[in-house]
């Protein structure tokens, strides 16, 4: 009840509305945002003190702590995919799970190729 609530506080109305919806656009979209998302906590967490250009400067300059931001930006698609996926949304989860392959690839490239 308490979770009904406050997303009817803070979210508008069309925008619950399409949340719910069962398509793997909405998906994708959600799983190559939330990643972006957690690499802004990630940064919160590991910049100590840093502007945010400089440490997204240095990352592209170190690819191994790239490679590791990446990783752990890549566990805020935890939270949508378990929501789709226990709201049997499986389309909405499948296009959450391809924008995570697709991150994942991009880990793989920066980890291993260059």
């Amino acid at each position: 009840m308490l979770p009904g609530i406050i997303l009817s506080i803070f979210v508008p109305y069309f925008l619950q509305k399409m949340l719910k919806r069962n398509v793997p656009v909405l998906g994708f979209i959600l799983g190559a945002v939330f990643p972006l998302i957690g690499s802004l906590v990630v940064f919160l967490v590991l910049g100590r003190g840093q502007r945010l250009g400089d440490f997204f400067n240095g990352l592209f300059h170190n690819h191994q702590t790239l490679a590791k931001v990446i990783a752990l930006s890549l566990l805020a698609n935890i939270l949508p995919f378990m929501l789709y996926t226990n709201r049997r949304l499986d389309l909405t989860a499948r296009g959450i799970f391809i924008a995570t392959m697709l991150y994942f690839l991009a880990f793989i490239l920066v980890k291993f190729v260059w």
